[in-house]
């Protein structure tokens, strides 16, 4: 090979890596960045346990909570809180219900005092029970409840089995997969009234204020034991997000 060739060859590898390492350095910063909303549940290693083994960081009846083994369920509907408040996120969980199980994952709490019409619920339900398949579908499991139907329903198990639900907040988003379906997505800012859903349905009277309203920075709760029956959650991992 001339010397000319080889100076020329030496050349344009020497480009070709000046070109992957540009390449690979946008990869490099988002490594361990997770995509938005998630494509699928999430791997959690490394990511913070949402509460500590003693709920030390949470808010909540003494004689209602208990965790053991890993494993978080309520004798009485109480709700349980984080201490901390939340804004841009991603909850990862497993819950398990039971026959008739009415329970439901909070965010966006600005008072845990009066949480229903100040907080955004993602419920939970068993929709093989005969009480809550003849609900109207913002009741059903995955929902936001009152609001938004998932888009599937009977994505969760019977009872008896552990789900995986995937909850992520951004802004005004709010999207919810459940057993490896992305069923929920809401855009805060189009629950403009407090009566009429943007689909013309109904609210609950209850829920009495503006979803467009709320703020979108509060506190993670859980819904005790509602309706009489028993709700389990365990694995409940966080990951803030950056504001951008």
């Amino acid at each position: 090979m001339s010397e000319t060739r080889r100076t020329t060859l030496t050349r344009c590898l020497l480009a070709l890596t000046v070109l992957a390492l540009a390449a690979a350095a946008p990869a490099a910063a988002l490594a361990g960045k997770p995509a938005v909303p998630p494509k699928a549940h999430p791997e959690t290693a490394g990511w913070d346990d949402l509460l500590k083994g003693d709920l030390s960081n949470a808010d909540y009846p003494k004689e209602v909570w208990s965790q053991e083994g890993g494993v978080l369920t309520a004798t009485k509907d109480q709700n349980l809180w984080t201490k901390q408040t939340y804004d841009n996120f991603i909850l990862d969980l497993e819950f398990k219900t039971a026959e008739g199980t009415n329970s439901g994952v909070v965010v966006h709490c600005s008072d845990t005092g009066n949480w229903i019409p100040n907080s955004i619920e993602v419920q939970i339900a068993d929709d093989y029970s005969k009480e809550w398949s003849s609900k109207p579908r913002t009741w059903q499991c995955a929902a936001i409840f009152g609001h938004l139907a998932a888009k599937e329903n009977k994505v969760v198990k019977e009872p008896g089995h552990w789900n995986r639900m995937t909850v992520t907040c951004k802004g005004p988003m709010v999207w919810v997969m459940l057993n490896g379906k992305q069923v929920t997505e809401m855009d805060m800012r189009k629950w403009t009234s407090a009566k009429k859903n943007p689909d013309g349905s109904d609210i609950p009277p209850w829920l009495n204020k503006p979803v467009a309203e709320l703020p979108t920075k509060g506190h993670i709760g859980f819904q005790g034991k509602h309706a009489g029956a028993p709700i389990w959650f365990r694995n409940l991992k966080i990951k803030t997000l950056p504001d951008d």
